[in-house]
């Protein structure tokens, strides 16, 4: 392989959001924000709003999204004329 091409390849820390589940993994990904993990160090920490902690199929949990007049306003734009 070809040097210094490649992106660093480090332990990062990402945190669901929404339900402040934390894992630990590798990853190209930066951040200027860290956090100290379980086992005494810091790790650069990436904030994401869905993971499989709180995402519905993974849970189980459905939500229902106020889908009323979106298909309406869709064949409405699109009908043919």
């Amino acid at each position: 392989m070809k040097k210094d091409i490649h992106p660093k390849y480090n332990e990062v820390v990402f945190l669901d959001t929404t339900s402040d589940f934390k894992f630990k993994t590798r990853s190209t990904m930066t951040s200027k924000e860290t956090i100290e993990w379980e086992d005494g160090k810091t790790y650069p920490l990436i904030k994401v709003e869905v993971s499989s902690a709180s995402h519905p199929f993974y849970t189980g949990k459905k939500i229902f999204l106020d889908t009323a007049g979106r298909v309406e306003k869709f064949n409405k734009r699109y009908a043919k004329k």
